[in-house]
């Protein structure tokens, strides 16, 4: 069975309204993607939670270890992390209540996860990249 994954502009311009974004493998190291996308975004208004356990820091904002150590709300989960650790990323968010939708970065693709999420009524954005669609959809 295919997924049916959020592909409509309509559905994904809805998606770029939430304004918390959780990104698990955001990286500290600018001119890598995991870093200057979610830059990109804190700097569009999102309010950005840098998700990893190697860094205490990541554009200027204390990193948690993992979802659950995440305090806020979480409105979207995006995913800089490779295909084989998305499932176990997407259980992590289905455990939360608040968690609305998953995105997946370019590349970046794992369609039972993904079946999961859907399934749970989350939202489920795969291989496409947060800043592109905001650009063109958005901004």
């Amino acid at each position: 069975m295919a997924v049916e994954s959020v592909e409509s502009d309509a559905d994904i311009r809805s998606i770029l309204e939430y304004e918390t974004i959780a990104v698990v493998g955001c990286s500290s190291t600018p001119g890598k993607a995991a870093h200057d996308i979610p830059a990109y975004l804190d700097e569009r208004g999102y309010e950005v939670i840098p998700v990893n356990p190697f860094a205490d820091e990541i554009l200027g904002r204390p990193t948690r270890d993992s979802l659950a150590e995440v305090e806020a709300e979480i409105d979207v989960v995006c995913v800089f992390r490779p295909s084989e650790e998305v499932g176990g990323i997407v259980d992590a968010a289905l455990e939360r209540d608040d968690v609305k939708a998953v995105w997946t970065q370019r590349g970046i693709q794992d369609d039972e996860a993904a079946e999961r999420a859907l399934e749970a009524g989350r939202q489920v954005v795969q291989d496409r990249c947060m800043m592109v669609e905001h650009r063109r959809l958005v901004a």
